[in-house]
Protein backbone atom coordinates (compact mmCIF):
# COMPACT_ATOMS: atom_id res chain seq x y z
CA UNK A 1 0.00 0.00 0.00
CA UNK A 2 1.28 3.28 -0.95
CA UNK A 3 2.31 5.93 2.11
CA UNK A 4 4.97 8.82 1.54
CA UNK A 5 4.74 11.26 3.72
CA UNK A 6 7.23 14.31 4.69
CA UNK A 7 9.95 16.19 1.93
CA UNK A 8 9.99 14.82 -1.31
CA UNK A 9 12.63 16.04 -3.53
CA UNK A 10 11.10 17.42 -7.36
CA UNK A 11 14.84 16.40 -8.45
CA UNK A 12 16.38 18.16 -11.29
CA UNK A 13 17.79 16.21 -14.38
CA UNK A 14 21.72 16.93 -14.46
CA UNK A 15 23.26 17.89 -17.45
CA UNK A 16 26.25 18.81 -19.29
CA UNK A 17 27.21 21.89 -21.23
CA UNK A 18 25.87 20.25 -24.71
CA UNK A 19 22.41 19.00 -22.55
CA UNK A 20 23.58 15.66 -22.48
CA UNK A 21 22.08 14.29 -19.76
CA UNK A 22 24.93 13.61 -17.01
CA UNK A 23 24.40 9.83 -15.63
CA UNK A 24 27.24 9.95 -13.10
CA UNK A 25 25.18 13.29 -11.48
CA UNK A 26 22.05 11.96 -11.20
CA UNK A 27 23.64 9.09 -9.02
CA UNK A 28 25.51 11.33 -6.87
CA UNK A 29 22.37 13.80 -6.10
CA UNK A 30 20.12 10.28 -5.44
CA UNK A 31 22.62 8.90 -2.97
CA UNK A 32 23.40 12.87 -1.56
CA UNK A 33 19.11 12.87 -1.04
CA UNK A 34 19.38 8.99 0.84
CA UNK A 35 22.18 10.43 3.19
CA UNK A 36 19.63 13.51 3.58
CA UNK A 37 16.69 11.65 4.81
CA UNK A 38 14.64 12.73 1.78
CA UNK A 39 11.51 10.35 1.41
CA UNK A 40 11.13 10.09 -2.13
CA UNK A 41 11.88 12.07 -5.18
CA UNK A 42 10.35 12.94 -8.17
CA UNK A 43 11.74 12.04 -11.26
CA UNK A 44 11.43 13.80 -14.64
CA UNK A 45 8.77 16.43 -13.65
CA UNK A 46 8.48 20.19 -14.05
CA UNK A 47 11.97 20.86 -12.03
CA UNK A 48 13.25 17.73 -13.87
CA UNK A 49 12.98 19.49 -17.34
CA UNK A 50 10.21 16.37 -18.30
CA UNK A 51 9.16 19.20 -21.40
CA UNK A 52 12.79 19.37 -22.71
CA UNK A 53 13.37 15.42 -22.54
CA UNK A 54 12.52 13.38 -25.84
CA UNK A 55 10.47 9.89 -24.46
CA UNK A 56 13.25 7.52 -24.98
CA UNK A 57 15.30 9.89 -22.40
CA UNK A 58 12.33 10.11 -19.87
CA UNK A 59 11.98 6.48 -19.72
CA UNK A 60 15.90 6.08 -19.42
CA UNK A 61 15.63 8.46 -16.33
CA UNK A 62 13.06 6.91 -14.71
CA UNK A 63 14.56 3.32 -15.48
CA UNK A 64 18.11 4.19 -13.75
CA UNK A 65 16.96 6.19 -11.35
CA UNK A 66 14.88 3.59 -9.54
CA UNK A 67 18.00 0.91 -10.37
CA UNK A 68 20.35 3.23 -8.37
CA UNK A 69 17.67 4.19 -5.52
CA UNK A 70 17.32 0.03 -5.35
CA UNK A 71 14.44 0.50 -2.81
CA UNK A 72 16.35 2.82 -0.19
CA UNK A 73 14.35 5.73 -1.31
CA UNK A 74 10.54 5.66 -2.76
CA UNK A 75 10.81 7.16 -6.95
CA UNK A 76 7.71 9.11 -8.38
CA UNK A 77 7.63 9.18 -12.22
CA UNK A 78 6.32 12.25 -13.75
CA UNK A 79 4.48 10.39 -16.51
CA UNK A 80 1.84 13.66 -17.13
CA UNK A 81 1.32 14.83 -20.48
CA UNK A 82 -1.00 16.77 -22.44
CA UNK A 83 -2.03 13.78 -24.61
CA UNK A 84 -3.78 11.36 -22.49
CA UNK A 85 -2.65 8.53 -25.12
CA UNK A 86 1.24 9.28 -23.89
CA UNK A 87 0.41 9.68 -20.32
CA UNK A 88 -1.04 6.42 -20.59
CA UNK A 89 2.11 5.11 -22.01
CA UNK A 90 4.58 6.80 -19.72
CA UNK A 91 2.74 5.84 -16.57
CA UNK A 92 3.11 1.95 -17.77
CA UNK A 93 6.62 2.65 -18.60
CA UNK A 94 6.98 3.78 -15.22
CA UNK A 95 5.05 0.97 -13.91
CA UNK A 96 7.69 -1.47 -15.62
CA UNK A 97 10.35 0.16 -14.58
CA UNK A 98 9.63 -0.27 -10.99
CA UNK A 99 8.77 3.04 -9.83
CA UNK A 100 6.77 3.62 -6.44
CA UNK A 101 4.44 5.70 -8.18
CA UNK A 102 3.72 8.33 -10.54
CA UNK A 103 2.79 11.77 -10.74
CA UNK A 104 0.48 12.85 -13.22
CA UNK A 105 0.18 16.67 -14.31
CA UNK A 106 -2.64 17.97 -15.53
CA UNK A 107 -2.86 18.37 -19.42
CA UNK A 108 -1.34 21.81 -20.29
CA UNK A 109 -2.09 24.12 -23.46
CA UNK A 110 -4.95 22.49 -24.38
CA UNK A 111 -7.25 23.73 -21.47
CA UNK A 112 -9.34 20.79 -21.38
CA UNK A 113 -12.57 21.01 -19.07
CA UNK A 114 -13.40 19.67 -15.65
CA UNK A 115 -15.02 16.62 -17.58
CA UNK A 116 -12.41 16.01 -19.62
CA UNK A 117 -9.44 16.47 -16.75
CA UNK A 118 -11.51 13.27 -14.81
CA UNK A 119 -11.67 11.69 -17.96
CA UNK A 120 -8.19 11.56 -18.15
CA UNK A 121 -7.47 10.68 -15.05
CA UNK A 122 -9.74 7.92 -14.83
CA UNK A 123 -8.63 6.46 -17.82
CA UNK A 124 -4.55 6.42 -16.87
CA UNK A 125 -5.67 4.92 -13.72
CA UNK A 126 -7.92 2.46 -15.00
CA UNK A 127 -5.13 1.35 -17.70
CA UNK A 128 -2.25 1.05 -15.12
CA UNK A 129 -2.10 -0.53 -11.57
CA UNK A 130 -0.19 2.01 -10.20
CA UNK A 131 -0.39 4.16 -7.38
CA UNK A 132 -0.81 7.84 -9.16
CA UNK A 133 -0.81 11.07 -7.58
CA UNK A 134 -2.63 14.06 -9.37
CA UNK A 135 -0.73 17.59 -9.88
CA UNK A 136 -2.57 20.89 -10.51
CA UNK A 137 -0.27 24.04 -11.31
CA UNK A 138 -2.94 26.38 -13.28
CA UNK A 139 0.38 28.89 -13.62
CA UNK A 140 2.28 26.67 -15.83
CA UNK A 141 -0.46 24.93 -17.54
CA UNK A 142 -3.44 27.36 -18.28
CA UNK A 143 -5.79 24.72 -16.34
CA UNK A 144 -6.96 24.56 -12.78
CA UNK A 145 -7.82 20.81 -11.42
CA UNK A 146 -10.94 21.73 -9.03
CA UNK A 147 -11.65 20.27 -5.87
CA UNK A 148 -15.03 19.03 -6.93
CA UNK A 149 -13.09 17.00 -9.89
CA UNK A 150 -10.46 15.60 -7.46
CA UNK A 151 -13.41 14.06 -5.48
CA UNK A 152 -14.61 12.47 -7.93
CA UNK A 153 -11.17 10.72 -8.68
CA UNK A 154 -10.75 9.79 -4.92
CA UNK A 155 -12.78 6.56 -5.20
CA UNK A 156 -10.40 5.37 -7.41
CA UNK A 157 -7.83 2.88 -5.59
CA UNK A 158 -5.30 4.05 -8.06
CA UNK A 159 -5.75 7.64 -7.47
CA UNK A 160 -3.46 8.46 -4.09
CA UNK A 161 -2.85 11.64 -3.55
CA UNK A 162 -2.98 15.59 -5.00
CA UNK A 163 0.42 17.87 -5.26
CA UNK A 164 -1.14 21.08 -4.96
CA UNK A 165 0.99 24.27 -6.15
CA UNK A 166 -1.55 26.75 -6.44
CA UNK A 167 -0.17 28.01 -2.62
CA UNK A 168 -4.00 28.57 -1.54
CA UNK A 169 -4.22 27.59 1.83
CA UNK A 170 -7.92 27.70 1.45
CA UNK A 171 -8.19 24.55 -1.21
CA UNK A 172 -6.13 22.36 1.32
CA UNK A 173 -8.73 23.34 3.73
CA UNK A 174 -12.06 22.44 2.00
CA UNK A 175 -10.16 19.84 0.33
CA UNK A 176 -9.60 18.34 3.87
CA UNK A 177 -13.43 19.32 5.24
CA UNK A 178 -14.82 16.81 1.61
CA UNK A 179 -12.65 13.99 2.40
CA UNK A 180 -14.05 11.12 4.79
CA UNK A 181 -11.90 9.76 7.93
CA UNK A 182 -10.69 6.80 5.36
CA UNK A 183 -9.74 9.01 2.25
CA UNK A 184 -7.77 11.21 4.55
CA UNK A 185 -5.74 8.26 6.02
CA UNK A 186 -5.40 7.09 2.88
CA UNK A 187 -5.53 10.00 0.23
CA UNK A 188 -2.09 12.20 0.82
CA UNK A 189 -2.17 15.77 0.00
CA UNK A 190 1.20 16.84 -1.25
CA UNK A 191 2.78 20.96 -1.13
CA UNK A 192 3.54 21.96 -4.55
CA UNK A 193 4.58 25.74 -3.19
CA UNK A 194 7.65 25.90 -1.21
CA UNK A 195 6.67 29.40 0.27
CA UNK A 196 3.47 27.95 2.05
CA UNK A 197 4.54 24.27 2.55
CA UNK A 198 5.40 24.19 6.06
CA UNK A 199 2.02 25.84 7.18
CA UNK A 200 0.25 23.32 4.24
CA UNK A 201 1.07 20.37 6.36
CA UNK A 202 0.27 22.23 9.80
CA UNK A 203 -2.41 22.68 8.16
CA UNK A 204 -3.23 18.91 7.98
CA UNK A 205 -1.28 17.82 4.59
CA UNK A 206 0.88 15.36 4.31
CA UNK A 207 4.26 16.54 3.05
CA UNK A 208 5.53 18.04 0.28
CA UNK A 209 6.97 17.71 -3.38
CA UNK A 210 9.90 20.66 -3.23
CA UNK A 211 12.55 22.45 -5.09
CA UNK A 212 13.74 24.03 -2.64
CA UNK A 213 14.98 20.63 -1.01
CA UNK A 214 17.06 19.96 -3.83
CA UNK A 215 19.44 22.60 -2.49
CA UNK A 216 18.99 21.64 1.49
CA UNK A 217 17.18 18.81 1.53
CA UNK A 218 18.24 17.82 5.40
CA UNK A 219 16.32 21.38 6.61
CA UNK A 220 13.35 19.95 4.67
CA UNK A 221 13.42 16.87 6.10
CA UNK A 222 13.38 18.19 9.22
CA UNK A 223 10.58 20.92 8.69
CA UNK A 224 8.89 18.51 7.49
CA UNK A 225 8.94 15.55 10.71
CA UNK A 226 8.63 18.68 12.52
CA UNK A 227 5.29 19.70 11.12
CA UNK A 228 4.25 16.43 10.99
CA UNK A 229 4.60 15.48 14.57
CA UNK A 230 2.72 18.84 15.22
CA UNK A 231 5.82 20.95 16.92
CA UNK A 232 4.57 24.13 15.16
CA UNK A 233 6.87 26.95 16.32
CA UNK A 234 9.68 24.88 15.46
CA UNK A 235 8.61 24.14 12.14
CA UNK A 236 7.54 27.68 11.83
CA UNK A 237 11.12 28.75 13.46
CA UNK A 238 13.37 26.65 10.28
CA UNK A 239 11.03 27.73 7.51
CA UNK A 240 11.90 31.46 8.28
CA UNK A 241 15.77 30.78 7.70
CA UNK A 242 14.61 29.58 4.25
CA UNK A 243 12.59 32.59 3.11
CA UNK A 244 15.30 34.41 0.90
CA UNK A 245 15.87 30.93 -0.34
CA UNK A 246 12.71 30.09 -1.52
CA UNK A 247 12.58 33.91 -3.40
CA UNK A 248 15.15 33.57 -4.95
CA UNK A 249 14.59 30.29 -6.29
CA UNK A 250 11.97 31.73 -8.22
CA UNK A 251 13.11 35.06 -9.63
CA UNK A 252 13.27 33.06 -13.35
CA UNK A 253 11.01 29.89 -14.40
CA UNK A 254 11.80 26.54 -12.00
CA UNK A 255 14.15 25.43 -12.92
CA UNK A 256 16.70 27.71 -13.76
CA UNK A 257 17.62 29.20 -10.50
CA UNK A 258 18.19 25.56 -8.53
CA UNK A 259 20.50 24.47 -11.37
CA UNK A 260 22.44 27.33 -10.95
CA UNK A 261 22.66 27.25 -7.73
CA UNK A 262 23.18 23.28 -7.40
CA UNK A 263 26.16 24.25 -9.70
CA UNK A 264 27.53 27.07 -7.83
CA UNK A 265 27.62 24.64 -4.76
CA UNK A 266 29.29 21.27 -7.30
CA UNK A 267 26.36 19.73 -6.99
CA UNK A 268 25.74 19.34 -10.63
CA UNK A 269 27.67 20.48 -13.99
CA UNK A 270 26.35 23.75 -15.50
CA UNK A 271 23.66 22.33 -18.58
CA UNK A 272 19.88 23.52 -19.18
CA UNK A 273 18.23 23.03 -22.28
CA UNK A 274 16.40 25.14 -24.16
CA UNK A 275 13.88 27.08 -24.15
CA UNK A 276 15.55 27.10 -20.41
CA UNK A 277 18.57 29.36 -20.78
CA UNK A 278 21.07 30.15 -17.74
CA UNK A 279 20.20 32.05 -14.56
CA UNK A 280 20.36 36.10 -15.71
CA UNK A 281 23.59 37.58 -14.51
CA UNK A 282 21.53 40.15 -12.34
CA UNK A 283 20.40 37.79 -10.09
CA UNK A 284 23.88 35.63 -9.29
CA UNK A 285 24.51 38.29 -6.74
CA UNK A 286 21.21 37.68 -5.17
CA UNK A 287 21.89 34.26 -4.93
CA UNK A 288 25.39 33.60 -4.09
CA UNK A 289 24.26 35.97 -1.14
CA UNK A 290 21.89 33.68 0.43
CA UNK A 291 23.98 30.49 -0.33
CA UNK A 292 26.82 32.11 1.96
CA UNK A 293 23.74 32.87 4.31
CA UNK A 294 22.90 29.60 4.49
CA UNK A 295 26.44 28.32 4.97
CA UNK A 296 26.73 26.40 1.64
CA UNK A 297 29.42 28.05 -0.11
CA UNK A 298 33.00 26.59 1.21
Amino acid sequence: MFNLKGSIVALVTPMDSDGAIHWEGLKDLIEWHINSNTMGLVIVGTTGESATLDVSEHVQLIERSVDIASGRIEIIAGTGANSTKEAVYLTNSAKSAGANAALLVTPYYNKPTQEGLYRHYMMIADEVNLPQILYNVPSRTGCDLLNETVLRLVGHQNIVGLKDATGDLNRLDAMNSNLNNEQRESFFLYSGDDPTATRFILNGGSGTISVTANIVPKTISQICSLALSGQKEAALELDKTLIELNEVLFVQSNPIPIKWMLNRIGRITDGIRLPLSPLSSKFHDQAENVLKKLLLLN
